[in-house]
């Protein structure tokens, strides 16, 4: 008996219950209409397509609702996808709710915020440390909850915080290979990078933009964000705008998002870090639906390229 959707392979048929991670309306080149699905369980997600869709489809297939449906595995440029046969709402009869559905982070909220914790209360520059707790405070339950994306990464309930969590692990074996990294400002740095994606996304289940999401980003709410706590808490310094630079430079280049490139040594070390935890998220959970011996589906964010899983 299959276990979740990442242990179906291609041509295996399917007969389950699963959760609506988003919609997409589209036409075809017909001009009829139809559904792009993105279907989840706790295991992956797979995407369907619900052709000549009407607009009772539209209310009943929307966003954070369960469907019960059969079909098969397909293969579409290197990707596997649902070929439905059947699908229909669930009922109370069925007896799931969204929560049977929801992959979490591996560790519990309690732990991650005392690793968390312990990070801040070995900061020793008071300016630092009292803006990052200020902030982690202001938004603990939303950080805790929320994850890092939409897609490709961290995109699980509290994937933000055990992103975090990941990268303030990294930066403490590497702060012990190269000393003269400041590590107040490398853990705050972490800590407050992708902060303002709980106000960028909608919440942690069928997680969407905000309309300040898409009008302002996470890195330009974060910025601001810093600004507002240190006039809050009376700060001034040169350490709110290395902290504001931090937030700003960690995607490290313009065309990938950043207003400004790393122009301190620990803004390139949090880039770097921030690259490593996310690309080696996609390629575990990636590797974790094959086999040995086989490759992964095409990873959009990775070059488009399949990963080999070596047989030894």
């Amino acid at each position: 008996m299959k276990k979740g959707l990442a242990h179906y392979r291609v041509g295996d048929a399917i007969e389950a219950f699963l959760l609506i991670k988003s919609v997409a309306k589209g036409l075809t080149q017909a001009g009829k209409p139809f559904l792009t699905l993105i279907l989840q369980d706790k295991t992956a997600d797979i995407e369907a397509k619900l052709w000549d869709s009407t607009k009772e489809d539209e209310e009943r297939y929307a966003p954070s609702k369960i469907v019960k449906i059969a079909g098969e595995v397909m293969n579409y440029r290197g990707r596997s996808q649902l070929k439905l046969k059947a699908i229909r709402p669930s009922s109370d009869n069925d007896n799931v709710s969204v929560q049977d559905f929801i992959e979490t982070a591996p560790l519990s909220q309690e732990v991650m915020m005392e690793k968390i914790t312990q990070y801040v209360f070995e900061m020793r520059n008071p300016n630092i440390q009292r803006i990052t707790r200020h902030l982690i405070r202001k938004h603990a339950e939303a950080f805790l909850h929320y994850p890092a994306a939409t897609k490709n990464h961290h995109e699980f309930v509290s994937g933000l915080a055990y992103h975090v969590v990941s990268m303030l692990e990294l930066a403490k074996s590497i702060a012990k290979l190269y000393p003269s990294l400041n590590t107040d400002l490398l853990y705050a740095g972490i800590i407050l990078h992708d902060l303002g994606k709980v106000t960028e996304l909608s919440g942690s289940v069928a997680t969407t933009y905000t309309t300040e999401g898409v009008l302002l980003g996470h890195i330009s709410i974060m910025v601001s964000e810093i600004a507002q706590a240190a006039k809050e808490l009376g700060i001034e310094g040169e350490e709110v705008s290395v902290l504001q630079h931090l937030v700003l430079s960690h995607h490290g280049k313009a065309e990938w998002g950043s207003p400004k490139p790393p122009l301190i040594k620990e803004a390139e070390i949090l880039h770097l870090i921030d690259n490593i935890d996310a690309k080696m998220n996609m390629l575990d959970r990636a590797l974790e639906r094959i086999e040995p011996g086989e490759f992964t589906e095409r990873i959009f964010p990775l070059d488009n390229r399949s990963f080999y899983k070596p047989k030894f």
